[in-house]
This record gives C-alpha cells, sequence and structure tokens, in this order.
C-alpha cells in the first residue's frame, strides 16, 4: 500500500466512524459499540479490505489510546471536582475491582472447568470498567453530579488495578514460585511510583505552564502532550504504573489556573475522540466474527455474572459506609460498563502465550459487546426510573479564549441560560457576580443585547462574561449555583464564604479602616501581617485561613493565589509607591 493509499484508507475509516458516532446518538446506543462493529466490518472476516491480526501492534495501540483518554479524562475534572467522591470512587476502583475479579474468576472457574489461575486472570481481564466507556456515555448524559463524578473517577483510578492484578496472575501462571506476597509487592510498588511520577510532573507542568508565555496558542497543546508523555513513560520506565500516573497528571492540570486552558482541554477532547476511534477499529479488526460462536455461551454467561452478581456485590460491600441511597447504589452497579480496556487486556494474555488465550479474547470481547450493547443502552433510562436524572443537561464547559484575552490575564464563560436556571427573570444588576467580573453581551435569538443594570436574564439567553483568571473560579462555583448544581454559603453581609478563589469588591467606609479592618468579606481578621501608611490599607490574615489585602478594593482568597495576583498588580503598578506595595505582599505570600 502506498503513502496515498494508507492516508486514503485512514481518512476514509474516520469518515466512517463520524457517521457511525452520528448514528449512535440517534439510536441511542454508545458509539463505541458502532466502532468496533466497523473494525470487524472491514477486516478480514468482514469485507476483508483489511487484513490484521497483529496482538502486539494492537496491545502498545491500546496503551497510547488508554493513555491520552486517561489524560483527556483527567482534564475534564480536578482533584476540586472529585473531592466529594473521592472515598467511593477509590474505594470502587480498588476494593471494587478486586473483589469483581476474584467473583468472576471463581465463576469462570467453577463453570468452565478452568484452573484456578487461568478462571482468576479472565476474572482480572474482566474486572475492569471501561474509562473510554464510561467517559463518552456519561458526558452524554443527564446523570446527577455525584453518581456521575463518582462513575468518572472509578473509571480512571481502575484501569492500573486491573492491568496489575493480569500482569500479577500471568506472571504466576508461568512462573509457579510467584505468589500472592509477589503480587501486593507488585501492586504496592506500581501504584506508588505511578501515583508520585503523575504527582511530580503535573505539579511541574502547572509550575512551567502558569509561568510561562508561549509565542502563539498552539503550542500550549504540544506541551500538554509533553506533560502526558513525561508522566506515563516516567512511571513506566521507573516500574510504576504509567495509566495511573497519566490520570492524575491530568487532574492536576484540569484543576489549575493555566495559560490556553480552554485550548488544551478542545485539543485533548479531540485527540481522545481519536485514540478512541483508533483503538475499537483496531480491536474491532483483530476479531474474526466466524470465531465467536463458541465464545458465545461463555460470553453470555459472564456477562450476566458481572452484571448480576458480581459488580452489585462488589459495590454493595465497598460502598456501605457511604451516603449513597438503594437507587444510587443500584446505577453504580449497573453503570460498570466493559469496553476497550477488557479486550486490551485480553491481548496481554496472547502476547504471552498463555494457554487457551485465544479463546480468552474471543469470550472477552463477547461479553463487551454484551455489556455494552445491554448496560450501556438502559443506564439512563434506569437512573431516570430512580430519579436520578436532572431536568436539563449537564451544566457545559463554560470557559473560552478570544485573542488576547487569554494573554492578559483574563477568560470569557459562555452560558446558556436554561428554564430552570435560578436567574431566570433576575436583573443584570442583581447576579452577585464578583467584582472584577462583568457581564458583555446577551445573546437573545438573532440579536445582541446591550447588559443594563435593569435588564431582565430570560430562558434562552446565552450570557457572555468577562472575568479576570483570579476570580474565574468563583464565577463557575456560581454559574454552578445557578444551573442548580452547586452550593455556596453567605455570610450575614453577603459575602461568598468560599475559600478557593479570589474575592474582591471595592473598600467602603462601611467597611472601617483599610489600615486595621476587623471584619473581611464578613470573616474576622486574626492577624495584620503588613500595613501600608501611604494611601490606607494592609495585608491580613483571616478566621478562615485567607489572606486579604485591604485599600481602594479588597482582594481575599488563598494565600497563593493572592500572592499571584500581587505579582501581577505590581508589575503594572502606576507609580513607585504602588509597586513596592504589591512588591511587599508578593513577597510575604507563597505562589
Amino acid at each position: 500500500m502506498s503513502d496515498g493509499e494508507l492516508i486514503l484508507v485512514v481518512g476514509a475509516l474516520l469518515v466512517a466512524a463520524l457517521g457511525a458516532s452520528l448514528a449512535a446518538s440517534r439510536l441511542r446506543v454508545p458509539a463505541l459499540l458502532l466502532f468496533l462493529g466497523l473494525g470487524m466490518a472491514v477486516g478480514s472476516d468482514g469485507a476483508g479490505w483489511i487484513h490484521f491480526d497483529d496482538y502486539s501492534l494492537a496491545r502498545r495501540i491500546g496503551a497510547i489510546a488508554l493513555a491520552l483518554i486517561l489524560f483527556d479524562g483527567g482534564l475534564s475534572a480536578s482533584f476540586k471536582e472529585l473531592r466529594d467522591v473521592m472515598g467511593p470512587a477509590l474505594r470502587l476502583a480498588f476494593g471494587g475491582t478486586i473483589i469483581t475479579a476474584l467473583v468472576t474468576g471463581l465463576a469462570a472457574t467453577a463453570f468452565f472447568g478452568l484452573p484456578l489461575l487461568h478462571g482468576l486472570l479472565l476474572g482480572s481481564i474482566l474486572a475492569s470498567t471501561d474509562s473510554a466507556a464510561v467517559f463518552g456515555l456519561l458526558r452524554g448524559t443527564s446523570l446527577r453530579r455525584r453518581v456521575r463524578l463518582t462513575l468518572e473517577g472509578e473509571a480512571g483510578f481502575n484501569d492500573p488495578v486491573a492491568v496489575l492484578l493480569v500482569l500479577g496472575f500471568l506472571e504466576w501462571i508461568h512462573n509457579p514460585g510467584y505468589g500472592m506476597l509477589n503480587m501486593v509487592v507488585l501492586f504496592v510498588r506500581e501504584m506508588s511510583s505511578g501515583a508520585v511520577c503523575g504527582f511530580v510532573v503535573g505539579r511541574l507542568a502547572v509550575w512551567a505552564l502558569s509561568r510561562s508565555r508561549l509565542s502563539t496558542a498552539g503550542l500550549y497543546p504540544v506541551a500538554s502532550c509533553a506533560a502526558a508523555a513525561l508522566a506515563f513513560g516516567l512511571a513506566e520506565t521507573l516500574g510504576g504504573s504509567g495509566f495511573l500516573a497519566v490520570y492524575i497528571a491530568g487532574l492536576l492540570l484540569g484543576g489549575s489556573a493555566i495559560p490556553a486552558k480552554q485550548t488544551i482541554a478542545t485539543f485533548h477532547e479531540g485527540l481522545a475522540w481519536i485514540a478512541q476511534i483508533a483503538l475499537f477499529l483496531t480491536l474491532g479488526l483483530l476479531v474474526f466474527p466466524s470465531q465467536l460462536g463458541s465464545a458465545v455461551g461463555p460470553g453470555l454467561v459472564l456477562a450476566l455474572v458481572l452484571a448480576l452478581f458480581a459488580r452489585p456485590l462488589a459495590t454493595l460491600l465497598v460502598t456501605a459506609g457511604d451516603r449513597f441511597g438503594a437507587g444510587e447504589r443500584l446505577v453504580l452497579a449497573w453503570a460498570g460498563l466493559r469496553g476497550a480496556v477488557p479486550v486490551v487486556l485480553a491481548t496481554f494474555a496472547v502476547t504471552s502465550h498463555t494457554a487457551g488465550s485465544l479463546s480468552f479474547f474471543n469470550i472477552v470481547f463477547f461479553t463487551v459487546l454484551v455489556s455494552t450493547l445491554v448496560q450501556g443502552t438502559t443506564l439512563e433510562p434506569l437512573a431516570r426510573a430512580f430519579g436520578l436524572t436532572s431536568r436539563q443537561p449537564p451544566l457545559p464547559r463554560p470557559i473560552t479564549e478570544f485573542g488576547t484575552i487569554g494573554r492578559l490575564g483574563a477568560q470569557v464563560m459562555e452560558y446558556p441560560v436554561r428554564s430552570s436556571d435560578s436567574v431566570v427573570g433576575l436583573r443584570v444588576r442583581d447576579l452577585g457576580l464578583p467584582h472584577d467580573a462583568t457581564l458583555n453581551v446577551i445573546v437573545r435569538g438573532d440579536e445582541a443585547v446591550a447588559p443594563r443594570g435593569s435588564t431582565q436574564i430570560a430562558a434562552g439567553d446565552t450570557l457572555h462574561l468577562l472575568a479576570r483568571d483570579e476570580v474565574a473560579g468563583g464565577v463557575r462555583t456560581l454559574l454552578e449555583r445557578w444551573r442548580g448544581e452547586g452550593t455556596m454559603e453567605t455570610h450575614s453581609d453577603g459575602a461568598h464564604a468560599a475559600t478557593d478563589y479570589l474575592f474582591t469588591e471595592p473598600w467602603t467606609a462601611a467597611h472601617g479602616d483599610p489600615r486595621d479592618p476587623e471584619l473581611v468579606a464578613g470573616v474576622p481578621v486574626v492577624q495584620v501581617v503588613q500595613a501600608r501608611h501611604d494611601v490606607g490599607g494592609a495585608l491580613v490574615l483571616l478566621e478562615d485561613g485567607r489572606a486579604a489585602v485591604t485599600g481602594s478594593t479588597v482582594v481575599a482568597g488563598p494565600a497563593e493565589l493572592v500572592g499571584r495576583y500581587a505579582r501581577r498588580r505590581f508589575s503594572s503598578a502606576r507609580d513607585a509607591g504602588e509597586e513596592l506595595w504589591w512588591r511587599q505582599v508578593a513577597a510575604a505570600l507563597p505562589g
């Protein structure tokens, strides 16, 4: 095949995959199912256009694709977003995966007469929920936020667990001297090394991107790709879990205020889609439908065991101490989708020349088809039946960037107003926007409305807001509150009690003496660190742990964010006195 023909084939397959994605949305079936079908259709047992039986290459494609998908999954979330569900998500990812592997493996041993280690190997291959399937399905549903985030967190963290189980049992099968203690050592070493590598690379990437201003926005995705590759490659080279490392690095970047964040997120979302398409097409090509006949019975049995017994039992045991209702637990159990990960793990057995591995591959593939088709198409109706869906689509990612605004430390947010949003009917002056955020324009139908204080917000409007980076976190929290997906306590004077973003407002005489304030944003001052005497102002510490700078404007937030704000202010100071003051503030704070 010439270079031109190869590129033509790739283009044709991508066009077909786009068509399959559109068809999947109309048929209400997971797109990955049609991607698999497309691969089978053009493979050796289908049209015969492409002959592919290289399990080693498929394993390598799978590893790269899963790394890209996990990195995008991390970017789309953050540790902050997952904080409230981190406990149950990790218990499902670790304990739930191990319990599912053991129960499924024992069932395979009992039903099919397999040796115990081979049965546990098959159970381990099928134990992991699939990140590509879960991310793709959940982001197109209106599943309640807490359940959705729990499932996304589990899908991001459980791939490394399943990989380690599979590698451990493969080693045990081929080396009788290997044992449970060796598997525990392998597990601890790989998970700890992967976590450390992901954290170190992620933090370094955040530090580097926050302090750099690249010449063009197109270079920022290059930098993020470098971070993903370094996290995965470093962990794997040091004997750790590259999948865990790349997911943690993505979470750290996703939760940080880095330049061109939306550019990076959009790029990796597209890259993840390419990875999913390539992965599922490759796995579809690898399957010979004529060989699946013998796998139908075992595959159907294991699919039933997983969906009706192993996954529900694991979910019930590991979430027993969590505040989930019966309906939530049932949805968590039913959402254990199998996808590309088990099929990729089955190639590990084939490439290691394990006895019976080819039949394992076909059984796993058929089990995945059943799981995807049945559970993937019934998850949202089941959640709706238990009242676990919201009436509106999930809150869209609001941050976008235009021209030089991102380089100047500001962001433009686009918010579509739904009929059930709390801002419907409010006037612009009553929206409660922070001091450093403003509503630029309201798009109403085919018209652009210039907002005035008395302008009322209507359902169907699209609000375009401009916010400085320092208050962007507060604006995002406010948007979630408008949509009814977040809560934010307020003090008696209306000041926001959230402590993870900068709060700014003009200082007035009613607030007291800015050199020695008693309250800032409704929170008591516990220490005056430094006072400014030329025009009046102070750097203070608040009772809730935040730092604040008073003066003509009060700025309050985490010390690191206030420190960054101070460095930005002294670089654009209007006179020597202002520059000296902000340098003193920056020197006294971290960040």
